[in-house]
């Protein structure tokens, strides 16, 4: 297979997920990578071989076919479109760009030009999620009626430094962790077509804990922290979807879905592994394990890992596709729907009415075991 050479834009700590995973991958090869820090980019470039260069030098470079865009979300936009404005297919980090709006510009500019754009996240085609696709299109829980799906937390700031951006308009937590269950759930479900929510803020003003130069310091909260929202699928399926920075401890599970046959249990959506379970019928749950799959193996962190992460998939499945003509699976169409329904969410809480989820999206194709195999170096 032919090798599509890709530049790195933004050097920061995604990068190194990305950079790592990309020799897993037959059909691409890092040549180069900027940031807005020549430091941080030359440190990435001696680390794994390539140049260090500016952005307008990289969006110049003959062998680079691909931007990969691990820039902050604000810039996300931008970045894509002088991308795709110099001739590269892109794939982003999520989500595609802070408005739906912003993400069809991009989207219609991607076709108008011929190219690929795809985005994170890609979680969905790891070994769970690939699992999981499989059960619901076997019909193991029947035609699927009703689930739940719940991120919860405590939010950023006893960890992170600099959390301020988390809570402001474009963050919060249905843009900042919404896209990877609401990308499992039209994985597994289809196209959502309304949605009703209610968005309060547990907190005017957060404490930040975390070492560093804020510490002991307050800020202004400027967007929903804890959100509950209804999701209507076209497929007649409702979802509870509740994304919290709220919340001490919980015990929800993150995604389960129920049928008229049975009840399908899904791992957290921010990993490629982890335990898919199925009930049929009432019974009890049977347990399918991932480690052992592929996409499912705990390679991370470095030292001691816990969970699978093979971030990098969704940018060689899109690279496939430019040799298969098919459709890349972490589309740019997929983000902008998902970009499409966090906007619904919010909008709807601020209304307290029910919103339409515009849009042509469709399901997309099952990655399958013979398909992601050969992604394989």
């Amino acid at each position: 297979m032919e090798k599509l050479g890709v530049g790195v834009i933004g050097c920061g700590n995604i990068a190194m997920t990305y950079m790592r995973n990309a020799a897993l991958f037959a059909g691409v090869e890092l040549k180069a990578c900027a940031d807005i820090s020549a430091d941080a980019a030359a440190l990435r470039a001696r680390e794994y071989g390539i140049r260090a260069m500016g952005v307008d030098a990289l969006l110049a470079d003959s062998e680079i076919g691909l931007v990969l865009n691990l820039t902050i979300p604000a810039v996300h936009f931008d970045v894509t479109m002088s991308a795709l404005s110099a001739g590269k297919h892109v794939f982003t980090e999520k989500p595609l760009a802070t408005s739906a709006a912003d993400g069809q510009l991009l989207v219609s500019e991607a076709k108008s030009r011929g190219l690929l754009l795809g985005s994170a996240p890609d979680t969905f085609l790891g070994a769970a999620g690939r699992r999981a696709r499989r059960l619901m299109d076997a019909g193991a829980i029947g035609r699927p009626v009703t689930g739940t799906a719940f991120m919860m937390g405590r939010g950023m700031e006893h960890w992170h430094p600099n959390p301020q951006f988390y809570y402001q308009p474009g963050g919060g937590p249905v843009f900042d962790m919404g896209p990877y269950y609401l990308t499992m759930l039209v994985n597994l479900l289809g196209p959502v077509e309304r949605v009703m929510a209610m968005a309060t803020r547990g907190q005017e003003e957060r404490l930040i804990t975390a070492d560093g130069p804020f510490k002991n310091t307050t800020f202004k909260v400027g967007t929903p922290t804890n959100v509950l929202s209804l999701l209507e699928f076209r497929s007649g399926a409702t979802v509870t979807f509740g994304a919290s920075w709220d919340v001490f401890r919980h015990s929800n599970h993150p995604i389960e879905l129920h049928g008229t046959e049975g009840s399908l249990r899904l791992p957290d959506p921010d990993t490629f592994g982890g335990t898919v379970s199925l009930s049929e019928r009432g019974a009890d749950w049977k347990d399918f394990a991932s480690e052992g799959d592929l996409y499912g193996a705990r390679n991370w962190p470095y030292a001691a890992p816990d969970r699978a992460n093979y971030r990098m998939l969704g940018v060689a499945d899109l690279v496939r596709s430019l040799q298969t003509g098919n459709t890349p699976r972490a589309s740019g169409n997929l983000a902008l729907h998902v970009l499409e329904i966090m906007e619904a969410i919010l909008r709807s809480g601020e209304s307290q009415g029910s919103v339409m989820v515009a849009g042509d999206v469709t399901q997309p194709a099952l990655l399958t075991e013979e398909e992601a195999t050969d992604l394989l170096a």
